[in-house]
């Protein structure tokens, strides 16, 4: 048997390739966008990839299933209730697929989606028993599915509660978990670990979420504090639904009076340098996402319009292109090109350039009385605890001037790490900010153990 999993790291998504040295077939299951891993991977194990299967229709990357068939010829699999409009054999719970010495096994896990599918696989010349599933968006490593991107949130929970306790947990203990997110991605919660497998026992053990035995508390729990939902997850969803998406745009060289001139004429322009180089010079009125981060996708898919050309500056055009092939993955596809030769071309012509003055979370408080301080994490997060004064507008909410800033005053924008902090920043230059101060090393975490003084939320009262 042959059993690999490939990351994609920006997005935190995970697919696999499966099946059978011997019999020289194999499967790949949750494909992402670039097949090129998929294609050398079975070319070096002499296998032939004859079907591809989706747990589900994805909402936060657009998939490969239709570049890998038209590829391999291999045949796309998924549940009935997806819908699908590419050519495809639909399936339902229980369905089994063999692939020489190994089964593929369906159990319809809805939650996530209405068609969400787990995949259990077993080796037939090892025993008669799962030796693992591939989870997909129901259960991941330390944390579950987000239940709110395709029904009713509470609808969306019961139906992972179900699923998880009259499906999955049924599995044996030793049975190897491997899911479809790893931490990072935006279908999971905070629980979301790093670790790329687990198995069922340690997740039955140790998974805080899974211990709650009543419904009623688990829809609870799992709903009490989602984060926003994506801007472009119907968009994304619709794509993965529809015709198979084979081809879609390159990403153009451009001189930098093209970028210029295509600037002027409302295209967005994105440097995905590191934010230290972003800060020390950009092209004016561009946007800080250094692509050399993880998330990067997906922090596009919240400040890009779908409607609107991207062009992307790079250290070179190496990096521009990368970014652009990520862009494509979180279906932003409007690429209006790249600045050819990266930042040096935009130097060399002597234009002029912007900057961000970047400072600590010391410097910030020695400054705070003349600073205004912007917190832009999560509203979950800016509830936990804040700075005294600050006002909070999550990154992704910046498409204009937040009420309550003056932009004539200096203002601070601070996330917890810098990174979030780091596009922040640049989109209040954008939006007519005189002013700007990154605060990087660090955040509003940093604050609190340095022992600077903090807001917390007062405690729920008791009832007496």
């Amino acid at each position: 048997m042959l059993f690999r999993q490939i990351t994609h790291d920006d997005l935190g998504c995970a697919s696999y390739l499966i099946g059978d040295e011997d019999a020289g077939l194999a499967a790949v299951v949750d494909p992402k966008l670039d097949i090129g891993d998929y294609l050398a991977l079975a070319r070096y194990l002499g296998v032939s990839i004859e079907h591809v299967l989706e747990t589900h229709n994805h909402a936060d990357h657009v998939s490969g299933h239709g570049r890998l068939a038209s590829a391999t010829g291999a045949r796309v699999h998924v549940h009935r209730l997806a819908e699908a409009g590419y050519e495809h054999e639909p399936f339902d719970d229980g369905w089994e697929l063999e692939l020489g010495c190994v089964t593929i096994r369906a159990l319809h896990t809805p939650g996530h989606r209405p068609e969400h599918t787990a995949f259990a696989l077993i080796d037939r010349g090892r025993g008669p028993e799962p030796w693992a599933v591939l989870s997909g968006d129901s259960l991941f490593v330390g944390d579950i599915a987000r239940p709110d991107l395709a029904v009713e949130k509470e609808d969306g929970a019961r139906e992972i509660f179900r699923s998880l306790h009259e499906r999955l947990l049924d599995l044996p203990d030793t049975c190897e978990v491997w899911p479809g997110h790893l931490g990072g991605s935006l279908c999971g919660g905070p629980g979301m670990d790093l670790k790329v497998s687990s198995t069922i026992g340690y997740e039955r053990a140790h998974n805080e979420l899974l211990r709650i035995g009543s419904e009623h508390e688990f829809v609870a729990a799992t709903t009490r504090s989602l984060p926003p939902q994506p801007p472009n997850f119907e968009a994304i969803v619709a794509l993965n639904r529809g015709p198979a998406v084979r081809d879609l745009p390159d990403a153009h060289p451009l001189a930098p009076r093209q970028v210029e001139l295509a600037q002027r004429a409302g295209a967005l322009v994105v440097d995905v340098r590191t934010d230290s180089q972003f800060d020390d010079a950009h092209v004016p009125g561009a946007v800080c996402n250094p692509a050399v981060r993880a998330g990067f996708g997906t922090k596009l898919a919240w400040i890009a319009d779908r409607e609107q050309d991207v062009i992307f500056v790079g250290r070179d055009d190496e990096d521009a292109l990368r970014a652009a092939e990520l862009a494509r993955s979180v279906g932003i596809v409007r690429l209006g090109g790249y600045l050819h030769g990266g930042m040096t071309s935009w130097r060399e012509e002597r234009r002029p350039t912007g900057a961000v003055e970047r400072v600590d979370v010391d410097e910030l408080h020695e400054r705070a009385d003349g600073v205004q301080i912007l917190d832009v994490r999560e509203r979950g997060e800016w509830e936990d605890g804040r700075i005294p004064g600050s006002l909070h507008v999550p990154y992704h909410d910046l498409r204009a001037w937040p009420d309550g800033l003056d932009p004539e005053r200096p203002v601070a924008a601070i996330c917890s790490s810098g990174q979030r902090a780091a596009v922040a920043a640049s989109l209040l230059l954008r939006n007519g900010a005189r002013e700007v101060l990154h605060v990087v090393d660090g955040g509003v975490g940093t604050w609190a153990r340095a022992g600077y003084e903090m807001e917390r939320p007062e405690p729920a009262a008791t009832a007496g």
